[in-house]
């Protein structure tokens, strides 16, 4: 009965009714683009961003993140690797070995930083490959050449500084882990990245040449892991940092999400999503005035039949309920009609996006268009949102309308 009471009470004035379910859908609607592409695009540039090398994870020995050292190493990471791949979801992981170094090249000098790949396994955790300018990436099974030297990947800042190019010999000059001082020539094959990006003064060796260069064995610097999502990262960290302690206690490994290994970049990415936020309670508020007005125009309407039903004995309670029940079935069917509207808009921008008139370059990396997301959090949030705040702006006139008395209900004009 009070769900046919409330739907009588918001068929008596329709044109009102409907410019409140337009409002209300217009909400929704606007709330679940706004959503939409802040978290699709944000989502986007963030996938981008950790592909480009930091990975979603990445696995160390000890403190290596905070004070890195070549002593500081995983020691038999392929053990560690089959372990991870066997016991969690995945999409890649990747070993990599570091190491300040001197470039020489063409009577040039430069510091750069000395990265060892495994190729097959990096092509498949970061956008490595798909950034090579000129030349070629590693194949699978690197070898030294006829005159014995292995290949070398270098950035393109550092191939400018020391004037190299395809096919010309780059001297490399570090210390080895044994204490020993690691030299050695290499053939550059490949210049990757542009001025901007992060490997711009970078040197890619192949896994085995960057061992025997340092004489690491079979150790490595870090693991970097993909996952198939972004919104697990944290959670899975914690789940393989426990696990690999207890499997590994003798190494001391530390796992971190790309939260803590790019914070810099994660908090200004939060500081922007705060702004976004703010504008979206402005649509809210909007909304909420307009559910108000419609809610307290009926109730006032309405005062003396609310006097004549408190009269014949209504409970407050059942006055109450039924205001507020009118409120949520419009919010209800308004979220109905915003989401017809919003589902094509939405599949445009998840498959099509906005195209940027100027695009922007981050490391290299050029985004030229905004992206949406299709998710339960995208389309249920404005939902809740419209609902919730219909629910909270309603009692204002269904606490008025429960404690009228029925005498001054009656007397009202």
């Amino acid at each position: 009965m009070l769900t046919k009471l409330a739907f009588r009470n918001i068929l008596r004035q329709r044109r009102r009714s409907l410019l409140t379910l337009l409002s209300m859908a217009g909400g929704y609607l606007l709330l679940c683009i706004s959503l939409s592409l802040s978290e699709g695009s944000y989502n986007n540039i963030i996938d981008v961003f950790t592909r480009d090398h930091t990975g979603h994870i990445q696995i160390h020995s000890e403190n290596y993140l905070q004070r890195p050292s070549i002593y500081k190493q995983i020691d038999d990471p392929d053990r560690v690797i089959a372990f991870i791949e066997e016991s969690f979801s995945i999409g890649s992981i990747a070993p990599r070995i570091y190491s300040p170094a001197l470039a020489y090249g063409d009577n040039k000098t430069s510091p750069t930083q000395l990265v060892g790949i495994d190729s097959n396994r990096e092509e498949k955790t970061s956008l490595l490959a798909q950034k090579i300018k000129q030349g070629r990436y590693f194949e699978e099974d690197v070898v030294p050449d006829e005159e014995g030297y292995f290949p070398a990947m270098i950035g393109y800042s550092l191939a400018k500084a020391l004037r190299l190019e395809l096919g010309q010999e780059i001297v490399l000059i570090s210390q080895g882990v044994d204490g020993s001082i690691a030299n050695d020539i290499f053939r550059v094959t490949a210049i990757v990245g542009a001025k901007d990006s992060f490997e711009r003064m970078n040197v890619y060796l192949p896994m085995a040449a960057v061992a025997q260069f340092l004489a690491m064995d079979n150790a490595v610097h870090e693991l970097a892991l993909t996952l198939p999502t972004l919104h697990q990262t944290e959670k899975l960290a914690k789940q393989i940092k426990a696990t690999l302690q207890v499997e590994f206690s003798g190494q001391n490994l530390s796992v971190e999400p790309w939260q803590e290994v790019e914070q810099s970049f994660y908090n200004g990415m939060q500081a922007d999503k705060r702004g976004t936020y703010i504008s979206m309670g402005i649509i809210i508020f909007i909304v909420s005035i307009g559910v108000l007005n419609t809610v307290l125009m009926s109730t006032l309407e309405r005062t003396r039949e609310f006097g004549v039903l408190k009269a014949i004995g209504t409970r407050p309670s059942l006055l109450f309920c039924m205001i507020v029940l009118e409120a949520t079935l419009l919010s209800v069917c308004g979220c109905i009609i915003g989401l017809l509207m919003a589902l094509p808009i939405n599949s445009y921008f998840v498959l099509h996006g906005i195209v940027l008139s100027q695009g922007f370059d981050m490391g290299g990396i050029l985004f030229d268009r905004l992206l949406g997301e299709f998710s339960w959090f995208t389309m249920g949030i404005p939902a809740l949102v419209v609902i919730g705040s219909a629910f909270v702006v309603s009692m204002v006139p269904a606490l008025r309308a429960a404690r009228i008395s029925p005498i001054q209900a009656l007397h009202t004009v």
